[in-house]
């Protein structure tokens, strides 16, 4: 029969590990925010993340939709609940509902405040030749199906209005995002990018949809590009697992630690919120042998790095 202390004693270790996966979500940035309003079902608002976000001590937002830019909200809730401690942000969506690769859309959106731009994603040629079998994005309404966008021409040549955007995006010193291109796609876009003087790179969810394999992920690491992951694609209990754990410390070790972000992309219907996907992937992270200030790294410290916010003291090692 088992003991008080015996019984203590096997409550310990979770409770210790809740405490350090705790720590380590303190100054987590989560690039891949999808709270609403949406044309698209979501189970959390732009207030309720940002609420969460502070209650977990987290450090910045970067919202999300495929349909608009979130950038005037962002703006609105800076100066409204400042209070919470959670840097907001976001973007230009480079697709149909923006006016595609439209560089009036990204004047205006860098000029308001926007840290990052998103070529094509939903509206994106290699997206929709990917989901052909499917609806491309489930909304709550139906919407005009989108055209079928590319950043190259018939020739594989990179074309005027996207080098237009690229020197948009260097003068203001942002993010370029590869969307939802493909990878033959996303190579002379980012060459490109740094002749032009873009010195912030960043793919998203390479494995997926966008058919980097990972050796992609190294040469793209190696010049000086981000990779983020969706850790929704990862972690137990998300509708969107589609790749086994131990998958996530591959893809990490093929960008490195240091190139690599985790993003939660959740926000989305029956799926766990944004910070408990942090919470989940962080504990992953631990059961696949990753330190402390290797985590830190994935889920903060490159985040901060690649969309340049100051340099931040980490909090102290767990102990």
């Amino acid at each position: 029969m088992a003991t008080a202390n015996s019984d203590q004693a096997q409550v310990a270790p979770q409770s210790t590990l809740d405490e350090r996966v705790d720590a380590l979500l303190v100054g987590a940035i989560d690039m891949h925010c999808h709270s609403g309003p949406s044309v698209m079902p979501r189970m959390i608002d732009h207030i309720e993340a940002l609420q969460e976000a502070s209650d977990a001590r987290m450090r910045a937002l970067l919202f999300k939709d495929h349909f608009y830019s979130a950038t005037p909200i962002t703006a609105l809730l800076s100066s409204h609940y400042a209070h919470l401690d959670v840097t907001m942000l976001s973007g230009v969506p480079l697709n149909d509902t923006s006016g595609g690769l439209n560089p009036y859309a990204v004047d205006h959106g860098l000029k308001l405040g926007a840290k990052l731009v998103w070529m094509p994603t939903f509206s994106a040629a290699n997206h929709i030749r990917q989901n052909r079998h499917g609806e491309l994005l489930p909304t709550s309404v139906r919407m005009r199906r989108p055209k079928m966008l590319t950043v190259v021409d018939e020739d594989g040549r990179l074309k005027d209005e996207v080098k237009e955007i690229l020197d948009q995006i260097a003068e203001f010193d942002a993010v370029l995002s590869a969307g939802h291109l493909h990878i033959s796609e996303i190579w002379p876009l980012f060459e490109e990018a740094q002749k032009r003087g873009v010195k912030r790179r960043l793919v998203q969810h390479p494995t997926y949809t966008i058919g980097a394999t990972y050796d992609d992920i190294a040469e793209l690491t190696r010049t000086g590009a981000f990779i983020e992951h969706s850790l929704c694609m990862f972690i137990p209990g998300s509708r969107f697992q589609y790749y086994p754990h131990e998958e996530l410390r591959d893809v990490i070790n093929a960008g490195g630690t240091e190139q690599t972000i985790l993003g939660s992309d959740l926000g989305q219907v029956n799926n766990p919120t944004p910070v408990t996907g942090f919470r989940s992937v962080i504990r992953l992270c631990i059961d696949l042998g990753f330190d402390d200030d290797a985590i830190r790294r994935l889920v903060g410290g490159n985040a901060a790095r690649l969309i340049g916010l100051p340099d931040e003291k980490a909090p102290a090692a767990f102990e």
